[in-house]
């Protein structure tokens, strides 16, 4: 029997099934590197590796998914966002163990920073020209409205804000870029799993089982990234244990998890936006 759908439902599914498919295509480039070689402190400094293209490839691709499930709701505002912190992490490398480091023991190698500085500047550029374009379309379909104009100031607001800080503190910037967006990307999908389970839709047991499991993974992110800056600041990374790849692939398993609950949930939505 053929099950009958519409191109908007399609669509969704397939966008919400790319964000799983990022993840572990991603999951699998590192797991790759780490078999190869082993020592990779974390999963963001795979960009220094051959699981580099990878690595930019699968945040490129998550990106691109978050803002195409945008639309007028507070979570799909702050998916907006996410995607923004999202090409960060992908085009600012994390700090990384060098000897080439000048002014402490990590930093993100002189050699590279050329090509940081060029994809910054593309993707600053690309994202805002998105934002005019979402603001056009938003006026010419009737869409416009102040949760549009809050993602749009907010977005622009991050985007003036890190070239300000480059360009003031270019040290601090490269130093600390990439963990302050990885950190506000996750913190973003957990306010958007949190918004989830808090806003009643249906009764009956399935839909409580799926409040709790948006409720879990909110929860779970949030303890997430309180262990783990707990344990970066305590030192116990340098006891051996790798607190940043085993926390940021837990973070990673929680939104792949998040994504799998919100394609299972909306899969029959006629039309299945994350909310209206």
């Amino acid at each position: 029997m053929r099950i009958r759908t519409t191109s908007t439902q399609r669509t969704y599914r397939y966008v919400r099934l790319a964000l799983i498919g990022a993840s572990v295509f991603l999951a699998i480039g590192v797991g790759l590197e780490l078999a190869r070689d082993g020592g990779l402190p974390s999963i963001s400094a795979a960009i220094y590796t051959p699981a580099g293209p990878v690595f930019v490839g699968a945040l490129s691709a998550i990106a691109l998914a978050l803002f195409a499930l945008s639309g007028r709701s507070l979570e799909q505002g702050l998916l907006d966002v996410a995607a923004v912190f999202a090409l960060a992490i992908a085009y600012l490398p994390t700090a990384i163990a060098s000897d080439a480091c000048l002014d402490g023991p990590r930093c993100v190698p002189p050699e590279v920073r050329p090509t940081v500085a060029n994809n910054a500047v593309a993707v600053a550029s690309v994202i805002l020209l998105g934002v005019i374009v979402a603001a056009i379309l938003a006026r010419v379909q009737g869409t416009a409205g102040r949760g549009v104009a809050v993602t749009i100031g907010v977005i622009v607001g991050i985007v003036v804000g890190g070239a300000t800080w480059a360009a003031l503190a270019p040290e601090g910037f490269f130093a600390a870029a990439h963990e302050t967006a990885a950190v506000a990307f996750f913190v973003l999908i957990a306010a958007v799993a949190a918004l989830a389970a808090w806003r009643p839709r249906r009764v009956g047991r399935a839909w409580k089982g799926v409040r709790l499991a948006y409720a879990s993974v909110a929860g779970a992110i949030v303890v997430t990234l309180v262990l783990l800056v707990v344990g970066v600041i305590s030192g116990v990374g340098r006891a051996g244990f790798p607190v940043v790849l085993v926390g940021e692939g837990a973070a990673l398993t929680l939104f792949a998890v998040f994504w799998l609950v919100q394609t299972v949930e909306l899969w029959a939505e006629t039309d299945p936006t994350v909310r209206e």
